[in-house]
């Protein structure tokens, strides 16, 4: 017999007896085993925890591979014996999900910081793409740095850079660059996957595309990406930052769906609902200009709530790109309050890094690490004013503590062979523009309790029910639906494509148990 694969079989039957242990009532692991190459801990302090604090499962062990070798060992042993076949696998990146989707209760966590954060910049010829190969496990944000220093910079972003590679990828990653290059998803040349079965493959949209498309939005299911070949362009020097406000909603949609019907001129499209004084300000915090605006809330006898868009342009400091020229001309199409456009010039990389100053306020007033009962919907553009108003029906406007994005995005940037799930706009599905809402609050403890934060989760649920009827047609993003009848319906005609895709890829349902599409072994029994 081969040696290497002898050790390979003795490894393997190492991890069985640690599984076992892991599948019995009792579980021993006090500090850190070393099993062959894997390295197990009971717990650490981050294992259960995650950004919206709601859920709080807390797995067997937890493994922090230095390697993806050490992720496929761990899947295949898993898969190769159906005594087995109830422990599942959860893939941690920066934590930052809502309702324990990378958690796994009384299964194996795998922290994926713990691999090298590699990335390497390629710069293209005339006739290449340049791109970073860059870990999953990476954040965001290193790429960026890394990225910048050969004058280059990924095409898509997030508005929050501390989030792993592998994580994003696994929904969609979006910001106010989705409407111009699609969403983080659609910018991928390769990745390098895990499968559920401990299969270290090589993907592409050419090179096991299946796998490829499967695993792009595909909430973890399919597998755990452990590299990913990113697009890269040009970077800017500086960003031309612009807010305009709005007093009507109509007329604040429709100048949004004009500026992302110029992608040639604008780099970058959102907006948000101002509610209240707070956030007005707290969306403010990076925005380096005083903002004169001065809503007037209450208004005879009724609340009133405003709007802002914000775009942005890139400054690359050519001498035949006048910026300024550019704002003015796009400004004029516009139909803001008058007298209530503002504009400020920053760096590329201050601008992309934004909400961390955001965040440096919040933690130092102790309201970062608090429960974020977030709700994330795709809307159709012919639901969007009715969701706007079952939004405000079911929110208190006067003591809102967050921020509630809205802005569109361009259907055909979005590739359908991806697991990602869009609207199909209640049979509406011709409609090129959608939006993004982002209801994104904090659940303050010295204001709201455990019964506030459960009533907030309760009105959420209520507006996504009534949200995703077919008469508004929207979608929800970044889900986690109680029930398997539920996914299905969210999946609609793409549920069936999904259901096989798991069955290849991981057919004793291991993966990511946290989202609770799949009881385990469901996949191969279907």
């Amino acid at each position: 017999m081969d040696f290497a694969l002898f050790c390979t079989r003795v490894d393997i039957l190492l991890l069985l007896l640690l599984l076992i242990a892991l599948c019995s009532p009792c579980k021993f692991i006090q500090s850190p085993i070393h099993f062959g190459p894997l390295n197990f801990h009971q717990t650490t302090n981050t294992s259960s925890l995650d950004f919206g604090r709601i859920v709080f499962d807390s797995p067997s062990a937890v493994l922090r591979p230095q390697s993806p070798k050490e992720i496929s060992l761990l899947l295949a042993s898993l898969s190769a014996s159906s005594s087995f076949n109830k422990v599942t696998v959860a893939a941690r990146g920066a934590g930052h999900s809502i309702h324990g989707q990378a958690q796994a209760l009384d299964g194996i966590v795998i922290e994926m910081d713990s691999l090298p954060s590699a990335i390497s910049i390629h710069r293209g010829g005339e006739s290449g793409s340049s791109y970073a190969d860059v870990s999953g496990g990476a954040l965001w944000i290193e790429l960026l740095r890394e990225s910048l220093k050969f004058g280059l910079a990924p095409r898509s972003w997030t508005d929050y850079l501390y989030l792993s590679v592998g994580g994003t990828l696994s929904n969609a990653g979006i910001s106010g660059q989705t409407f111009k290059h699609g969403p983080q998803i659609s910018n991928v040349l390769q990745l390098d996957v895990v499968t559920g079965k401990g299969e270290q493959v090589t993907c592409s949209p050419t090179e096991s595309s299946e796998l490829f498309f499967a695993a792009l939005g595909g909430l973890g299911q399919f597998g755990i990406i452990t590299r990913a070949r990113i697009l890269l362009q040009d970077a800017p020097q500086k960003v031309k930052w612009v807010r305009a406000f709005y007093d009507d909603f109509d007329t604040f949609t429709q100048d949004q769906e004009l500026l992302v019907s110029m992608p040639d001129a604008v780099d970058y499209v959102e907006g948000f609902i101002v509610l209240n004084e707070h956030s007005l300000h707290s969306s403010s915090l990076a925005f380096p200009s005083h903002l004169r605006f001065t809503p007037e809330f209450h208004s005879e006898g009724s609340y009133r709530v405003y709007y802002c868009i914000e775009f942005a342009i890139h400054d690359h400091q050519l001498e035949s790109t006048d910026v300024e020229r550019v704002v003015t001309q796009i400004s004029r199409k516009m139909s803001h309050v008058p007298s209530h456009l503002y504009s400020v010039e920053v760096s590329y990389f201050d601008f992309l890094d934004r909400v961390r100053m955001e965040e440096t306020v919040l933690r130092s007033r102790a309201l970062w690490e608090v429960p974020h009962p977030w709700l994330n919907m795709f809307v159709p553009k012919s639901g969007i004013g009715e969701f706007k108003d079952l939004l405000l029906d079911n929110i208190s406007p006067a003591d809102f503590e967050g921020l509630l994005l809205i802005y569109p995005l361009l259907r055909d940037k979005w590739d359908a062979n991806s697991s990602a799930v869009l609207p199909d706009g209640g049979g509406r599905s011709e409609e090129q523009v959608m939006y993004i809402v982002g209801v994104l609050r904090s659940a303050n403890p010295a204001t709201c309790a455990a019964h506030c934060l459960q009533d907030l989760l309760r009105r959420h649920r209520r507006v996504a029910q009534a949200a995703t009827d077919p008469r508004i047609g929207a979608k929800q993003y970044l889900a986690r639906h109680p029930s398997q009848g539920q996914w299905q319906d969210h999946f609609g005609r793409h549920w069936d494509r999904f259901v096989a895709r798991k069955a290849l890829f991981d057919p004793l349902s291991i993966l990511a148990p946290g989202q609770g599409i799949f009881p385990p072994t469901y996949a191969s029994s279907s």
